[in-house]
């Protein structure tokens, strides 16, 4: 699980946003002392993800509750699981229902849809990127969700690696003047950042190919024909990415091109958030 402050803060804002000044249906009718249970149901078939982040929010809302994880993040789950139990107040468990469901239910979302990227691709080398298309103040956990799975994290942010895309290369003046700019700019800072450049056509590729230490060519909105062309002009001198309105009827024929990755904005911004219920029992 990722500890992380920006978790924590996510955690805390998330829960001023749904308590303001208090849970009044809860504390108007719910006994202070009352100690009560709650089992995490799960109702529809899908990947786990989102179980770490529930005991965060129970340790952190009220340190006395315990949770026994029955099933871990990143497992395939079906309807009718149970993968946790929660106790402590009821009132605490009531007033932290609907944030750690919010939680469990998108990221189990995010982790059911790469795993079914995932399997699209079996047999084949390629691996399943995501990409910064997250919800703003999720991204770590959306991430997190991608790993769960089976797919891997691009970069986090703009900070930790070189994505030369194609409106840096239009606003520097072409792809030779934005690499060569970036390279000294490394320099100078004395930073030691991996590259990525964006190509959108075949000649792109060629003048990416003149600079060493590029870490990989990200092929943009080429036809897996095409895509083919471009990996037996690399050659293996670096790795190559696919990206650009790939889906789950495409995905396969750039695998088989022979592409190392293919990064899908799909895994973080279009999926639908998994069947899950808190009940007490």
């Amino acid at each position: 699980m990722i500890d992380n402050q920006l978790v924590d803060e996510l955690i805390d804002i998330a829960l001023r946003e749904d308590i303001g000044d208090g849970d009044h249906t809860t504390l108007s009718c719910i006994p202070h002392d009352l100690q009560g249970r709650a089992q995490l149901l799960v109702k529809q078939d899908g990947i786990l993800c989102g179980v770490e982040v529930a005991k965060k929010i129970y340790q952190k809302f009220d340190p006395e509750m315990r949770i026994e994880v029955l099933i871990a993040d990143g497992t395939p789950i079906r309807k009718g699981d149970v993968a946790f139990t929660v106790s402590g107040k009821s009132i605490s468990i009531l007033q932290t229902e609907r944030l750690v469901l919010n939680f469990l239910q998108r990221l189990s979302g995010v982790a059911t849809q790469t795993q079914e990227y995932v399997q699209l691709l079996e047999g084949t080398k390629t691996r399943i990127l995501d990409t910064r298309k997250t919800t703003p103040g999720m991204r770590l956990l959306e991430k997190y969700a991608v790993r769960m799975g089976g797919g891997l994290n691009h970069r986090i942010g703009l900070y930790d690696m070189i994505l030369i895309k194609d409106n840096h290369i239009d606003y520097a003046g072409g792809v030779t003047a934005a690499i060569t700019k970036t390279k000294e700019y490394l320099k100078k800072l004395n930073k030691d950042l991996e590259i990525v450049v964006e190509a959108r056509t075949l000649d792109d590729i060629r003048e990416i190919l003149q600079f060493d230490n590029i870490l990989r060519i990200l092929i943009d909105n080429f036809t897996p024909e095409q895509t083919k062309e471009a990996i037996c002009l690399i050659d293996g001198k670096c790795q190559t990415e696919s990206s650009g309105g790939i889906n789950k009827e495409t995905i396969r024929a750039y695998a088989e091109a022979g592409v190392d990755f293919v990064s899908i904005g799909a895994l973080t911004h279009q999926i639908r958030s998994l069947d899950l219920s808190l009940k007490a029992y």
